[in-house]
Formats: C-alpha cells, sequence, structure tokens
C-alpha cells in the first residue's frame, strides 16, 4: 500500500433538529480495507452518501480529497466519474431486467444511441469472472438469490473502473458460505490495488479483512485502530462504538418454562409459484410457555417459509398438517385469524413488510391493534397518542417524538417499533424472523432484552437466525432446518456451532 487515496476533513452534517456528522475525519489508503465500525444512528450510512455525492457539495461542511484533489461532487454520477462506487444495504437492482442490462443501466455500451448488446454479454461475462458468478447475461436478476445479486452488484461497480469501493453492509442478508465468498473477494480485489471501505455490524467478519478501523459514535469519529500495530478485539471496538463496555453479549436470565402453548403437527408446504416443489416436509415442533425457541439453518432450507406459512398462510399452497394452541386445533387462514389467535410475526425484512416508512411511529405502533382504539369508524387520536407514548418509552425508542417518520428512524429502532406494534396486538406466540439483522452490538442487546421479557411474562417465541451466535445466545431449545425438514432438536445445554452445523448439512429427517 502507498499513499493515501482518500481523505476526509472536518466533515459536518446537519439535518433538521439533528447533527449527524460533527467534524468527522476519515483517512483511506490506497488499496487497503477500511472498516467503518458504529452503532446504528453513528453517521456511518451519512458519511459515505456525503461521499459518494447523495449529499451534494453545499449540504454539508468540511472537504473531501481524491487522489490528492479537493472533490465537490455535485451528485453520484460525478463521484463514479472518479472511481467512487458505493453498494448500498438496499440493492439497487431492477428485479425484472437481466443481469446484463442492469450491470450496465446508465453506463450503457452503444454508439449513435444503438445498444452494442453483443459487446454488452461480452462485457458483462468478463465481469461475472471477476466476481465468481457463473450465470448466463440473460438471467433476470428476479429469478437469481441475494447473493448472487450482490456479486451483480459488484460487477456493476467493477464496470465502472472502481478505485474506491463502498460495500454497505454487504453480508447483512448473506447466510455464511455466501458472506465468505465475498470476504474472499474483497482480499481479490485488494490484491488487484482496489481500496474498499466496508460497513458492518459482523466485528468478526471486520476483524478478518480490514487493515484499519474507523469507529465512529454520535456522528463524531471516536479512533482509527491499525490492525497489525494496535492491539484490536471485539471488546475495544465495541466500547467506541457503544461508550461503555458489555461485558455479556446477551442478557443474564432464569427461564419459567411452562406448558406447551403450541404445537406443529406434519406441516407440509408447496412452493408458490411450482405446485410439485415441496418447500416443507411434514415439520413437527413445540413451543412452550416462557420458552425461546430458536430455529437454526442455512439459507434455502425452509425457515422463513414455515414463519409465515403459520402465520395466516402468508407464504405457500397446497398447506397440510395441523396447529394446536394449547390443545386445542386451530385454523390460522388469514393473517387477520392468526392475529386474532394470538400470533405476532415480525418479519425479516423491516422495511418492505414490517413498517410503513413514510408514515410515524405512533401510526406504526397502532396498526395490528386498530380495533381496541376504534369507536365504529373513527380512532381515539388521543387514547393513540397514549398508547404510542407508552410504547416509545417501553421499548426505548430514540426519536423526538412519535410523530417522527419511521423511514427516518435508525435501523435499531426501526426494529423496536416493528416489535412495539406486535407487542401492542397482545400476543401469545411471537415469531421473530432475524430479529436483528442490520443491528448494531448495542441495539442488540436491547432488542434481546425486550425478547427475554416478553418470555418471561409466558409468552411463546420463536427465533430464526442466521447467525449461530445468537441462536445459542438466546435459544433455551433449537430446532435445525435443511431442505424443508427438521434435521436435529438440540437442548441448550447440548447445543454448540458445531453441532448445529452438522444438522445443517445432514440430509433427511430427525
Amino acid at each position: 500500500m502507498s499513499g493515501t487515496i482518500l481523505e476526509m476533513r472536518n466533515i459536518t452534517k446537519t439535518f433538521p433538529g439533528v447533527k449527524a456528522l460533527e467534524h468527522v475525519h476519515l483517512k483511506i489508503k490506497a488499496g487497503e480495507i477500511h472498516s467503518l465500525c458504529g452503532e446504528n444512528g453513528a453517521g456511518k450510512s451519512t458519511l459515505m452518501k456525503v461521499l459518494s455525492g447523495v449529499y451534494p457539495h453545499g449540504t454539508y461542511e468540511g472537504d473531501i480529497l481524491f487522489e490528492g484533489k479537493v472533490c465537490e461532487f455535485k451528485n453520484i454520477k460525478e463521484s463514479e466519474e472518479l472511481g467512487i462506487v458505493i453498494i448500498h444495504q438496499e440493492l439497487a437492482l431492477i428485479p425484472y431486467l437481466s443481469i446484463a442490462e442492469n450491470i450496465f443501466l446508465g453506463n450503457e455500451r452503444a454508439s449513435s444511441g444503438i445498444i452494442n448488446w453483443h459487446e454488452t454479454q461480452v462485457r458483462t461475462q468478463e465481469l461475472l469472472a471477476k466476481v465468481g458468478l457463473n450465470e448466463n447475461p440473460n438471467t433476470l436478476v428476479a429469478n437469481i438469490g441475494v447473493g448472487k445479486q450482490q456479486l451483480v452488484e459488484i460487477a456493476k461497480a467493477l464496470s465502472k473502473k472502481v478505485k474506491l469501493l463502498i460495500l454497505d453492509e454487504p453480508t447483512a442478508a448473506l447466510n455464511e458460505d455466501d458472506s465468505e465468498n465475498l470476504l474472499n473477494l474483497m482480499l481479490e480485489f485488494k490484491k488487484q490495488g482496489i481500496s474498499c471501505i466496508l460497513i458492518s455490524h459482523k466485528l468478526n467478519e471486520v476483524a478478518k479483512v480490514s487493515d484499519s478501523i474507523t469507529i465512529l459514535r454520535d456522528g463524531q469519529t471516536i479512533e482509527t485502530l491499525d490492525m497489525k500495530q494496535d492491539e484490536v478485539t471485539e471488546d475495544r471496538i465495541i466500547s467506541g462504538m457503544v461508550g461503555r463496555d458489555l461485558t455479556h453479549r446477551y442478557p443474564e436470565r432464569d427461564p419459567k418454562i411452562g406448558d406447551v402453548i403450541l404445537e406443529i403437527k406434519d406441516w407440509t408446504v408447496y412452493h408458490e409459484h411450482h405446485a410439485d416443489r415441496k418447500v416443507l416436509d411434514r415439520v413437527n415442533m413445540t413451543i412452550r410457555k416462557g420458552e425461546i425457541v430458536g430455529i437454526a439453518g442455512l439459507m434455502g432450507a425452509g425457515r422463513t417459509e414455515l414463519a409465515m406459512s403459520i402465520f395466516g398462510k402468508a407464504y405457500g399452497r397446497n398447506i397440510s398438517g395441523k396447529l394446536l394452541k394449547e390443545g386445542k386445533e386451530i385454523r390460522n387462514h388469514t393473517i387477520t385469524e392468526a392475529i386474532d389467535n394470538g400470533f405476532a410475526y415480525v418479519t425479516e425484512d423491516r422495511k418492505e413488510y414490517g413498517l410503513i416508512l413514510m408514515d410515524d411511529i405512533k401510526r406504526n405502533i397502532s396498526l395490528t391493534g386498530l380495533a381496541k382504539l376504534t369507536s365504529g369508524m373513527v380512532v381515539n387520536e388521543r387514547e393513540e397518542v397514549l398508547v404510542a407514548e407508552d410504547m416509545r418509552t417501553r421499548m426505548n425508542i430514540k426519536a423526538p417524538s412519535i410523530l417522527q417518520k419511521t423511514g427516518n428512524l435508525s435501523g435499531g429502532n426501526q426494529q423496536k417499533v416493528v416489535l412495539g406494534k406486535w407487542i401492542y396486538s397482545d400476543p401469545d406466540i411471537l415469531i421473530l424472523d432475524e430479529p436483528t439483522r442490520g443491528i448494531d452490538v448495542g441495539a442488540k442487546f436491547e432488542i434481546y432484552t425486550i425478547i427475554h421479557r416478553l418470555a418471561a411474562e409466558g409468552k411463546g417465541v420463536l427465533v430464526i437466525s442466521s447467525e449461530l451466535p445468537e441462536v445459542l445466545g438466546l435459544s433455551d431449545r433449537i430446532y435445525v432446518m435443511n431442505a424443508g425438514r427438521i434435521t436435529g432438536e438440540v437442548s441448550r445445554e447440548e447445543a454448540s456451532q458445531e453441532v448445529l452445523m452438522r444438522y445443517m448439512t445432514k440430509s433427511g429427517g430427525v
């Protein structure tokens, strides 16, 4: 590595009523992988939006120097022309265009206004080979998985002759294999002289690939660590991020487990679009009052499909099997029926399915319990305000008021709003699908505390997580899935990452 490719000096960015960044400094060496760590709301993504021109020059204070020259980007196109490319956490691909069309959208291989499709196809093949993706360039993006879509985004960045690649939570939605492949790809780019900025809450990944780490807290630079020279541990990074030591990642808990509250018997589900494809095959499972039950499995194992099909048949067709609540058979044919039967489902995609981002905290929290707030056709707005204020306090939602748009909240606070919404519906059984995805360690601890509190109230809690340490840290008992079947059931005492992985790769049922 030689010299500095990027320097950001005294960057200050203010939104109405909020100072998001205050005199932030960032220096990136040429050819290094530099990680940005911090809690949700620390200013990481805001800083990168300043750098890439999403927030144009004039809307912030401070200086950006790229390859030694002062830059005043008015838009993202100007930063890309210099080789600064950002890949956001929410992928910016168009599902019903092909891989090739997505890669060269806005950067078409054309002359005299006519696209050269042959050159587009050939160049796409070259770029896909660079990122290790063996797909036909004509394949629709909608027909490939999230891990492959992430690689398409990177191929798109490479098509723009990238010098500095910014990856915002690139592995948040990926399984362990896809995450490993992506990290190895970053190391390969490093060998080619491409500099990378990695934003991630997964500290084990940060430690694996980073040359240096800058920690942000409350919009300010706390420190920059050199992975070779400084004594860098996860605890040191966490302490810098949250301003305090988290001696225990998971709150202590003394479970009080009661009788079986939910039994799932021979649950079988077929694919929504392929009637002959069985997605879940005779799944059997129990959850007890006051118990936190985990589900572990690789991507495609059927975990989310199980959760959605139980919750009002929100997924699948030709569903068979039985649901018994406290020994009595129930029917969750619709989401309304599921809610009436005491079920709540916190989806893995809070932005798409869990929240109305354009609406405020108050309205989002009251959505699942409007019947309790309604007299005739009129919502009691005073009561709605009281409920929302109470939930904001109970969930420790950090926002100026309950009238704040949920889209403007950090990921951790958005997740608390989703949980608050379902807690207000007063469920007996909570299904939590990736409850801490894209959330920093400080906010995770708060979410875990809420989950423990719900179990202590006697509710049955089902937790789905791709992070094995989280499944192990939270669960009283763990079911393991592979290819739509339960392949193992493990007690808290017997559970380890090795045991779970063995069951996750096992074929056939228990």
